[in-house]
């Protein structure tokens, strides 16, 4: 093999295929970076048997050919070099990689041992590439982290005709995004359970395009499997990643909060005070919102070493009349600044029912506007020390 190509396009590929691969190869083969050149251009691949990343860049193909190479050391390679063409040439035991007046010799590894990327499955639909990185954003924040339950790790991706539904949970708080999409059949309806950081680590990396083609395997997900494409500075990019098993949880019910009390404030206000206040809120303890006519009191303390509060305007309704449902709510801080970070609303609504009782947080354009459907996140409140 002998190709040349731009030396940015050559390292913007190398490290968006890099990124793909294992932390913790279970096999060395693993660890490779596949370079395959032909009349067409130049792959750069990478697959851990979850999930496969290729890309596609143009390049002057002089011996057409493959290569297989340390991916994180060819990165890191790239990463350096000058700004200068690279001609990258290989047989079966090194590969020989020029730059300028620099030179870098690497151990190949076996082509024939490393596993064959899984298929592109058939195009479900495309999707605008900033409004799915925004919506995957958005819920990923709810997303499990704990591998032991695989199945809140994951984000569902549902979809009904011309909607597409993002749903997240970690059991203490969910998110759901809905936003319209072009299926490929107007008719068209399944879900599937992404992984999520593969999910936004997708969604991040094909921005650069208009839009990005999602794939789902046929037959209500059957061999599950999802691609995902998209047009990047570099050339076009694939990536493919297994569905995980399991039933996820029935919690779409949870979104549709009937509210005894509603309070509104502006989005930037309420996450600067949060973030003030949750300096000395202690671990495991809440951080409380003091409800009153007029205003929310945000408050935190660490035993009698530190406490802190801050009062911020607020609208509040108490849609029952007499003595309102709650008085005082408690929050974990860090979910809460996670909730209003993702609202992307210049204000936010809070619909509360009761003590203790789970929490619908949404977004407003104004104060006094009705709240977005398109973006639900509900937080299981903590209970308050008596």
């Amino acid at each position: 093999m002998k190709i040349r190509l731009d030396r940015d396009v050559m390292a913007e590929a190398v490290a968006w295929a890099a990124r793909s691969l294992p932390t913790r190869p279970s096999l060395p083969i693993l660890a490779g970076l596949l370079i395959k050149a032909s009349g067409s251009g130049v792959t750069m691949s990478a697959f851990d048997y979850e999930t496969s990343a290729e890309i596609e860049v143009p390049a002057t193909v002089v011996d057409e050919g493959e290569a297989l190479v340390s991916g994180k050391l060819l990165a890191d390679i790239a990463r350096s070099l000058p700004n200068k063409p690279v001609e990258l040439t290989s047989d079966e035991s090194k590969a020989e990689l020029v730059c300028g007046s620099a030179r870098f010799t690497l151990q190949t590894l076996p082509v024939n041992e490393y596993p064959n990327l899984p298929e592109m499955p058939a195009a479900t639909g495309a999707v605008v590439s900033s409004e799915f990185a925004q919506a995957v954003a958005q819920v990923v924040v709810a997303a499990g982290r704990d591998e032991l339950l695989p199945v809140f790790t994951g984000v569902r991706l549902e979809i009904e005709g011309d909607k597409l539904s993002l749903l997240a949970t970690d059991r203490y708080r969910m998110a759901l995004k809905e936003l319209t999409w072009n299926p490929a059949n107007s008719q068209a309806s399944g879900a599937a359970l992404v992984p999520a950081k593969v999910l936004n680590e997708t969604a991040k990396s094909m921005t650069s395009g208009e839009t990005i083609t999602m794939s789902l395997s046929s037959g209500s997900m059957g061999d599950g499997l999802i691609g995902f494409e998209g047009d990047g500075a570099g050339g076009t990019r694939q990536i493919t990643t297994r569905l995980l098993d399991g039933e996820f949880p029935k919690v779409r019910h949870l979104m549709n909060i009937t509210p005894k009390l509603s309070v509104r404030a502006n989005t930037a206000e309420i996450i600067a005070a949060v973030k003030r206040v949750a300096l000395v809120a202690e671990r495991n303890t809440p951080l409380r919102m003091v409800i009153n006519s007029g205003d929310i009191a945000l408050e935190a303390a660490t035993g009698d070493q530190a406490q802190a509060s801050e009062a911020i305007e607020a609208s509040v309704e108490n849609h029952e009349g007499g003595e309102p449902a709650i008085t005082a709510a408690g929050f974990n801080p860090h979910y809460l600044s996670d909730a209003l970070s993702a609202v992307d609303a210049p204000f936010v609504h809070f619909s509360f029912t009761a003590p203790g009782k789970p929490c619908l947080v949404t977004g407003l354009d104004s104060i006094d506007g009705e709240p977005r459907a398109d973006y639900r996140h509900v937080i299981m409140l903590m209970r308050l020390p008596n």
